[in-house]
């Protein structure tokens, strides 16, 4: 494929399962995708599994709160396909020793652990906003995308780090948004999905057991989902190409959720 034939995506923490199944997503729609993230080998297994689908992109390996790394994936990117037109800030996450329990309660909660998942949500959305976004500035035109959570709306008990950078991020895509259509360009969108309950690596200690029966919490979860289920990566595939896509061209500064109505119920 030659160089500016198909729009462009690079998507960190793009080695995860939301985010690979959002980059297989963007793939069938024809959309290159660059997959973006700290383990190589995570990647490059979601990319092939694009390719074998007859999708087109690569993986790169690089950290979010890494400028250098961010940086050069950019110019790799710019090399190989001469565009960038989308940015998904996905890579995040929480982080047991930042999770209250009864054997490690609030106040005991280490300083490291909090500052871990603060940064990796929020400067990890921040970073790449900045490093690719200037991509964007330049050529005029793009689009980031950035993944919030139910909890920044509706704080969780028992992960108040988490919490409060999903709030962070919420608040500055609202932000990014004013910024880019008053300061660079009005063909820049920034907007902002906020998934409710999906089981990843990071939340599946505290919502199933070993065995894979629900927790207490995973059950409250339950019970509060009009839905009742958690969700499945490939129920955030069409909020994200409707993003991304002409048909919200006037759709700026607003955060989705997708939570099978979790913010909708209020438990009576």
């Amino acid at each position: 494929m030659s160089k500016g034939e198909s729009r462009v995506a690079v998507i960190t923490g793009g080695g995860g399962v939301l985010c690979s199944a959002i980059g297989k997503g963007l793939a069938q729609e024809g959309i290159i995708v660059v997959l973006l993230d700290l383990s190589l080998d995570k990647a490059e297994t979601a990319v092939e599994s694009i390719r074998s689908e007859g999708g087109n992109g690569m993986a790169i390996r690089g950290s979010v709160l890494d400028r250098e790394d961010l940086e050069k994936a950019a110019a790799r990117i710019l090399e190989a396909y001469g565009r960038l037109d989308i940015l998904i800030n996905g890579a995040g996450g929480n982080h047991p020793q930042a999770t209250t329990s009864e054997v490690l309660p609030f106040f005991d909660l280490p300083e490291e652990s909090i500052r871990f998942v603060f940064d990796l949500n929020f400067l990890g959305t921040l970073l790449p906003s900045q490093v690719f976004g200037r991509v964007m500035a330049e050529a005029g035109r793009g689009i980031i995308l950035n993944i919030a959570s139910m909890s920044a709306f509706r704080p969780l008990t028992r992960i108040p780090a988490y919490s409060a950078a999903k709030a962070a991020i919420a608040n500055f895509t609202q932000w990014l948004a004013v910024h880019m259509a008053q300061n660079v360009s009005t063909e820049i969108r920034v907007n902002a999905i906020a998934p409710g309950f999906f089981l990843t690596e990071q939340n599946r200690f505290l919502l199933t057991t070993e065995s894979g029966e629900l927790t207490a919490r995973g059950s409250q979860i339950i019970e509060h989902t009009p839905m009742g289920r958690f969700g499945k990566p490939d129920d955030l595939i069409g909020t994200v190409q409707w993003l991304i896509s002409p048909a919200s061209e006037f759709v700026h500064g607003i955060v989705v959720p997708i939570d099978g109505g979790f913010s909708a119920y209020s438990g009576v």
